[in-house]
Order: C-alpha cells, then sequence, then structure tokens
C-alpha cells in the first residue's frame, strides 16, 4: 500500500525535521500556525488555499502509515504526550492527547458528533456568543463532514460495542451508532496508535497534505517558547529544535515572523504558551476554565470472548443519562465503549500484584464501558486551570469537588446495571477499593457505599477543551466568536481552548467546524477577498 506522506516528501513538499538544523535561523512568512493538529490543520488548508503563505509548527514527529505497525509499544511514545502518560497535576487524571503531526486527529477513536443545540444556547446565554448556534453553524459541519468523510458505520458493532447496545436496549435505555470519519476502513481496531491503512481522515492524510501541495512549510520536532510584540501586534515566535529524541531541546533557534499568528496547541499547549509569552490577560482568565470530560470506567467479564482490540474501537453510544436534568444541573453523561489493548488497559485497569494478574488473564473476556461527565455547565464545575511549572512547561490543576464524585457514581451504577443487563458474569469498576461484583443487586448496594476521591476511583480524559474561551467581552473570555484575541490584532487562537465549556460529546468534528468558519473569515480579512459561503 503506497503512503502517501512519503510520496508527498519525495515529490518536494516542503517539511524540515528540526533536529537536523545545524544552525539557528530566521524566516519571515503571511501566517504562523502553532500545531498540526484538528485547529491547526483546518486552518493550514483554508488559509493556504486563500493564497496566504503558511508555516507549521509542530512540536511531534511527522510519522505515516509506513510508521504505524499498531504496537504500542512503538504508537505510545512516539505519537502521545508524555508517551500517554500525561496526567492532572495532582496525578488523579490520566490525559491522552496525541504529539505528532495531526496531533490527536492522528490516534482518536474516529467518533464524530456534531456540538448539541444546548451548548449552543447555553455558550449564548452566558457568553454571549449570538453568532453560534446549531443553525447557523450547520453548514460548516456538513461542509467538514463531506470533506473529512464523516459518515454512518454500517459494519455491525464488535463484541465490546454490543454489550453497550444490547445492556442499553434491555433496559430501555436510548442506544445510537456513532458516525466515523473514515475511508475504505479495514475495521482492525487500532486507531488509537496511527491508521496503518490510511483510511483514518484525519489532519495527517487531508488538510496537512493539502496545504503542503501549496507550498506551506512544516517544522517538525520544533517547540514554540515564546511570542514577542510589538505594541498591540505579535512580531515573532521564538522556536527551539529539539533534538532526535522529540524531548530535549538542540541548541538551535528559529525565529519566525509573521503577519497573523494562529495558535492551535491544543487546549493544554496554547493557553501555556500564552501564558509564556505574558500576553495581556487583565482580568486573569488565560488558562482557567479548562475542561476534560473526567471520564469513569467499569469492567465486566463476560461468558464468552470479547476480544475488545479487534473492530471499530467506539461505535455505539448512549446519551440516555446526559439529559435527565437542566444542563446546569447535576452532571449528565456519555456512554460510549473504548477499545482494549494490552498496555492501555493494564496501565489503568486498578489492583497489584496477583489480584492484577489475574484480571489480565481474561483480558479476552473483558468489556469496557466509559462514562464521559459533561463538565463545565453547573456552577459548581469550573474544570481546572492551566499553569505552567517549574521548567515553562503546562501543568493542568483539575479539582475533583462533590459534582464530579455525584455524577461518577450515578454513572458507575448505569454502567453495571447495563453490564449485568447483557449478561455479564462479574462486573468490577475501576476503583482500587471496588472487589467486584456477581449480581446487579450486590454491585448497587457495592457501589453506593464506595468511597470516591482521588487515586483512589480512576479518572482519564482523551478530550482537553477551553483555557482560552470565547465570549462577547474581555471580562468573559480570553478570544471573540472568531477566536480573535481581545488585546492582540494579529492573534487568533483557532483550537479546542475556545470552548467556553465542555461539550457533551467528543469534540473533533466540533473544532472542525469551528476552526472552518473562524479559519474562513480570517482568510477573508487577511485576503480582502469575500467570505465564501459554506456549501456541502
Amino acid at each position: 500500500m503506497d503512503d502517501p506522506i512519503r510520496l508527498g516528501l519525495a515529490a518536494g513538499w516542503k517539511h524540515i525535521d528540526a533536529s537536523t538544523l545545524d544552525k539557528s535561523q530566521v524566516i519571515d512568512t503571511d501566517v504562523l500556525i502553532v500545531g498540526t493538529g484538528a485547529g491547526g490543520g483546518v486552518s493550514a488548508d483554508l488559509l493556504s488555499a486563500a493564497g496566504l503563505r503558511v508555516v507549521l509548527v509542530e512540536e511531534g514527529p511527522l510519522r505515516s502509515s509506513t510508521d504505524f505497525k499498531m504496537r504500542e509499544s512503538d504508537a505510545y511514545p512516539e505519537l502521545y504526550q508524555e508517551s500517554a502518560a500525561r496526567k492532572t497535576a495532582d496525578k488523579a487524571i490520566n490525559i491522552l492527547q496525541g504529539r505528532c503531526v495531526g496531533g490527536s486527529t492522528t490516534v482518536n477513536w474516529t467518533s464524530s458528533f456534531r456540538t448539541p443545540a444546548e451548548v449552543f444556547d447555553f455558550w449564548q446565554s452566558h457568553y454571549g456568543l449570538h453568532e453560534l448556534s446549531a443553525s447557523s453553524m450547520s453548514s460548516w459541519f456538513a461542509v467538514m463532514e463531506q470533506k473529512l468523510w464523516v459518515r454512518p458505520w454500517e459494519t455491525p458493532p464488535n463484541a465490546n460495542n454490543k454489550v453497550l447496545a444490547l445492556g442499553g436496549e434491555k433496559l430501555g435505555f436510548s442506544i445510537g451508532a456513532i458516525k466515523r470519519n473514515v475511508k475504505g476502513c479495514w475495521n482492525l481496531g487500532y486507531c488509537g496508535m496511527g491508521c496503518p491503512t490510511n483510511a483514518k481522515q484525519s489532519m495527517l492524510l487531508t488538510t496537512i497534505p493539502a496545504a503542503l501541495e501549496r507550498g506551506a512549510t512544516l517544522y517538525t520536532r520544533l517547540r514554540a517558547e515564546r511570542l514577542h510584540f510589538a505594541g498591540s501586534r505579535v512580531s515573532a515566535l521564538d522556536c527551539s529544535a529539539l533534538q532526535a529524541d522529540g524531548i530535549h531541546p538542540s541548541g538551535r533557534q528559529l525565529q519566525i515572523r509573521a503577519s497573523h499568528f494562529v495558535i492551535a496547541a491544543g487546549a493544554i499547549g496554547s493557553p501555556a504558551l500564552l501564558l509564556r509569552s505574558s500576553v495581556p490577560d487583565p482580568y486573569r482568565l488565560l488558562g482557567k476554565r479548562t475542561f476534560l470530560h473526567p471520564v469513569v470506567i467499569s469492567s465486566a467479564l463476560m461468558p464468552e470472548r470479547v476480544d475488545a482490540y479487534a473492530g471499530a474501537p467506539q461505535s455505539i453510544y448512549s446519551d440516555h443519562f446526559l439529559h435527565q436534568a437542566a444542563i446546569d444541573g447535576p452532571l449528565g453523561f456519555k456512554l460510549e465503549t473504548p477499545p482494549l489493548h494490552p498496555v492501555l488497559y493494564s496501565t489503568t485497569l486498578q489492583g497489584y500484584g496477583e489480584a492484577h494478574a489475574r484480571l489480565m488473564r481474561e483480558f479476552t473476556r473483558a468489556n469496557v464501558i466509559l462514562a464521559l461527565l459533561r463538565d463545565g455547565f453547573n456552577p459548581e464545575s469550573r474544570g481546572g486551570q492551566v499553569r505552567l511549572g517549574s521548567d515553562r512547561l503546562p501543568v493542568l490543576d483539575y479539582p475533583l469537588g462533590e459534582v464530579i464524585w455525584e455524577a461518577a457514581r450515578r454513572a458507575l451504577l448505569a454502567m453495571a446495571e447495563i453490564q449485568f443487563a447483557a449478561g455479564a458474569r462479574w462486573v468490577n469498576p475501576v476503583h482500587e477499593s471496588a472487589p467486584g461484583y456477581t449480581t446487579w443487586d450486590a454491585a448497587r448496594q457495592g457501589i453506593a457505599a464506595l468511597p470516591l476521591k482521588p487515586l483512589l476511583c480512576r479518572l482519564v480524559s482523551a478530550h482537553v477543551m477551553g483555557g482560552c474561551g470565547m465570549a462577547d467581552a474581555p471580562h468573559r473570555g480570553v478570544v471573540d466568536h472568531r477566536g480573535r484575541h481581545f488585546w492582540l490584532d494579529n492573534m487568533s487562537v483557532l483550537d479546542g481552548s475556545l470552548f467556553p465549556t465542555s461539550l457533551g460529546v467528543n469534540p473533533q468534528l466540533s473544532i472542525y467546524g469551528l476552526i472552518a468558519r473562524n479559519a474562513s473569515l480570517l482568510a477573508a480579512e487577511l485576503t480582502g477577498k469575500p467570505l465564501l459561503p459554506a456549501t456541502p
């Protein structure tokens, strides 16, 4: 199978691995984009299509289908932040984020949902974002769905997802099929390690190659360090080249000067860069209201083999528990089913020694359901805060208050009931004190009594949002509805850090649609050409 990235490089795409630079440099461009994930990729495509000279800066490496061997030992160190071991400051929440060309779109599980209408309504009423609604964004979502092959997944769900479908339907819970952004998918189930068949329509395969075809320049293993200012304008970005290990600086520096600066380093990386740069922040909002969709997990052993590593990783969901209360009431949660691979499973699973080994021996019969808690709407759910550590790299504080734990308990109960309804012979919340249960009655009593606190109840996340939130005025947000910074004339934030709350759904399509809109507005402004309507 051909590798389109390697073919493009052979044809002359401009890619510079900064670890190979032999001297420091200063370069000029029209638009500098920091980050190559969902926000940076869409921005690069649309701004280069408008005829602008684009330079992309990526801290991670360029890897492609030839490199994706479906091995966790290769994928996590190469493709993820902190080798897939990034955590909140107190180590209570593990955070999976991409760190490679394509960002998290290269390693996500392809689940695609539009931003729910009630989220836009909340943003309008609480943040004055009247320009954004399900109706006004519909055409932008449609454009990106067509471009990135977001389609219903017609293949029957694997055995892991069938547990959620069967159990939920037996209990009368609403069940739905997840749309996926894939084209010619082989149904392998190793999406989290990079797609070896070029089926996943990530930024790595779509928007970044489109920009490179138009002459954009891509720098990899290059860390964005600090922005410089001249009055109310950004004048340059200082970057450090990294060694071949992708971690330690080589000592070479690159300064990039541009007419416009697009920050798209993700909802931890973007606030961190702005904090390092001491950008104007008179209301002390930068880095605050960072949201994770904190995830709690329920593991079950089924009578038959599940082989949860095989087949589309997420194809079934339930929103039954997302809408049981007002959006700003007790936290609702979305139920999905993640893939299981040995390292991911073993490092998340509770227990030590023989207890852990015993569960691992049953790996092929294991089912897992997860619950995404919708944070950021209840007044007591204010999310976390990105700050800088002693090394000037980002740290995320995420306090876990009672509003989170109350929702976590409801979610653990719901998942256990579903798993027993689907025929589980043993269910265990992923919690250090849970003994495991063989009946629903025992699980209901046991989960009700579990002590819920950090490091005891396992929490994970793959959805980082906020930190540079949008609003109608600078006392309520860092940027406006277009992603334009309130205090700097030539800087936009175009990634998931824009969201003033979480979403309650997997965020990639929300980022694609919103950034398609905002990058199109920016392209029209920078070129003086009229904004083209979004037509799928």
